[in-house]
């Protein structure tokens, strides 16, 4: 694609997006980039640099080590990290979408919950992969603010357990080998299959089920926009392929 092309490009989706009645949203890290998040499996990725660090990610290596748990709680507390992360004008766009009274439902892989601080409503935002600004208990099922674990960690608790039944903590973000939650599969597939247009924001649309959502939306009916800086799994299924810095395009296409 030429990038000639691309303000012809952006103008025929803000039109779209003008036209349609219910659009719905996939975002992945791409959109969380300009915020400071860094990705996972990319030549600077953190599971690159420290192939260790993945085993935090990992449900069975997180349960069976407490060295393990105690080197993700550390990681939180470093500064710079995911909690001092805002919104960038991506995901602030995103919010003028709903404000707009555009959006239907925002389904995001992402868990660094940006969207509802740019100021998307929780009603409208499907994290399919979870969250890290909450906790969860892995045996009661407890859950609750995350900066509440975080104090006792500052305070000296290396690996603190669930005050309810004693059961082991964890980030309320899902895991390798941890089953997505059934109601935010059923809240995503709802999304794509009751609108008239799914824009597909910053993944490559590799990982499933996530991904299935863009493929259900075009089946039902939908136009497909994917707004992406690299090529991705789906590029075939889009109406409209807008490639480049997601930080610039999406304040273009929701001014």
């Amino acid at each position: 694609m030429s990038q000639n092309d691309l303000p012809g490009r952006i103008e025929r989706v803000r039109a779209w997006i003008d036209e349609a009645s219910a659009v719905s949203i996939l975002t992945g890290a791409g959109i969380s980039t300009d915020s400071g998040i860094p990705d996972f499996r990319g030549p600077r990725g953190l599971w690159t640099r420290d192939p260790d660090a993945e085993k935090m990610a990992t449900l069975d290596y997180y349960l069976s080590s407490s060295e393990v748990r105690r080197r993700s709680w550390r990681m939180r507390l470093e500064p710079g990290g995911w909690d001092d992360a805002k919104p960038n004008r991506g995901h602030r766009a995103l919010a003028d979408l709903e404000r707009r009274g555009k959006l239907h439902t925002l389904i995001t892989q992402n868990v660094d919950g940006l969207h509802q601080a740019a100021g998307n409503s929780a009603a409208r935002v499907v994290e399919i992969h979870g969250t890290l600004r909450e906790f969860m208990c892995m045996s009661c099922g407890d859950r609750g603010p995350i900066a509440r674990v975080l104090d006792r960690v500052r305070g000296g608790d290396e690996d603190p357990a669930c005050l309810d039944c004693g059961g082991i903590l964890k980030a309320a973000a899902i895991s390798f080998g941890q089953n997505l939650f059934p109601d935010d599969l059923a809240r995503a597939e709802r999304g794509a299959l009751e609108c008239d247009l799914m824009l597909a924001i910053g993944t490559t649309l590799a990982v499933h089920p996530a991904a299935s959502v863009v493929p259900a939306a075009r089946a039902a009916g939908a136009r497909v926009v994917i707004v992406n800086a690299d090529p991705t799994e789906m590029d075939d299924l889009a109406d409209e392929l807008l490639r480049g810095p997601i930080g610039e395009i999406l304040p273009r296409l929701v001014p």
